[in-house]
């Protein structure tokens, strides 16, 4: 994917950063042009920016990505396209487009605002964050799907840490917007957590892995039908809120769920949900949107071992053993 699919963030009007991976400008008299293709100078480019609000129930967008054909039409008659994760992904289905940035919620609230500047970048280093309430099996299920997209893809997700508390995130509807909302009891414990990939790993992007409450079949039939509201999303988007306002770095996150069971009425809107099964990994497509590149050992025998936690724990328990040399 093009450099445009990934972003740097900088407050060019404000005081500097506390990360050194962020640009510090003075308050310009005329703004600096925001592109999606860094080297091209030679012409005026056409950029624009494409919203659908979380968990308002849209009737195009409100389900599981789909709003990403229009997104994917809109893309083919501008220089730039500038979306966020409720457009562009479809749980783990996710469609690369090279003139698209992909950008946090919180990130392009502060862009529209002014106060914040996107900056294409080559790539991202990859951390990963678990909720320290996830069970056993599902921890390892995450961490081997991990282990997948740095041998199998390539990507650079280089260490994960596990939270020191439960996060004990809660969702619910506002019942008077009917928007889907909730909080997570333990947020320091998070931004803990983020910390210590950032300053110890020098991640400079990360997925956060969640353990949600699981639901009661009834509360999804509804949203499962395509008439209903994402209750995962507003608190989805509460937590890569916290993280990017501190840190001022992309954040994914993907909820840690047990599997729903089988529906014969589903509505094609919300089928992508379904993918997910036992393993429902959504970070991953956020992961590859943000430009993660391809880590080098990829590129050679037996040189990606299981991701590891900060506390050198071994990730899943598969013993590596050094393959002999073939002749």
């Amino acid at each position: 994917m093009a450099a445009a699919t990934a972003l740097n963030l900088c407050r060019p009007w404000q005081s500097p950063p506390t990360h050194n991976q962020f640009i510090t400008k003075p308050r310009p008299s005329i703004r600096p042009p925001i592109t999606c293709y860094a080297a091209n100078k030679s012409k005026r480019e056409y950029t624009s920016v494409m919203i659908v609000p979380t968990g308002v129930g849209a009737s195009i967008g409100g389900f599981a990505g789909d709003a990403l054909p229009i997104a994917r039409v809109l893309s083919s008659v501008v220089d730039c396209l500038i979306s966020h994760p409720n457009v562009l992904n479809a749980a783990m289905l996710y469609w690369p487009m090279p003139n698209v940035m992909y950008v946090e919620g919180y990130a392009l609230d502060r862009f529209a605002q002014g106060l914040w500047a996107l900056q294409p970048v080559h790539q991202n280093k990859v951390g990963l964050v678990l909720d320290a309430g996830i069970e056993e099996h599902l921890r390892v299920r995450h961490l081997q799907v991990a282990d997948a997209t740095r041998a199998s893809l390539g990507l650079p997700v280089v260490e994960y840490a596990v939270t020191d508390t439960p996060l004990e995130v809660e969702k619910w509807v506002n019942p008077t917007t009917g928007q889907s909302t909730g909080r997570i009891k333990h947020p320091d414990s998070l931004l803990r957590a983020v910390e210590n990939l950032v300053k110890r790993s020098q991640v400079d992007a990360v997925a956060v892995v969640g353990r949600f409450p699981d639901d009661e079949v009834d509360d999804l039939d509804d949203y499962r039908l395509g008439i209903g509201i994402d209750i995962l999303a507003g608190v989805e988007a509460i937590i890569s809120h916290l993280v990017v306002k501190e840190f001022q770095i992309p954040c994914a996150h993907a909820p840690a769920v047990s599997p729903l069971p089988l529906t014969s009425s589903l509505s094609p809107k919300s089928a992508a949900e379904e993918v997910r099964v036992s393993n429902y990994w959504e970070a991953i497509g956020v992961v590859a949107a943000h430009k993660a590149g391809i880590d080098p050992n990829s590129l050679r025998r037996n040189k990606i071992r299981n991701i590891q936690c900060l506390s050198d724990v071994q990730a899943n328990g598969f013993a590596v053993s050094t393959a002999s040399s073939v002749t």
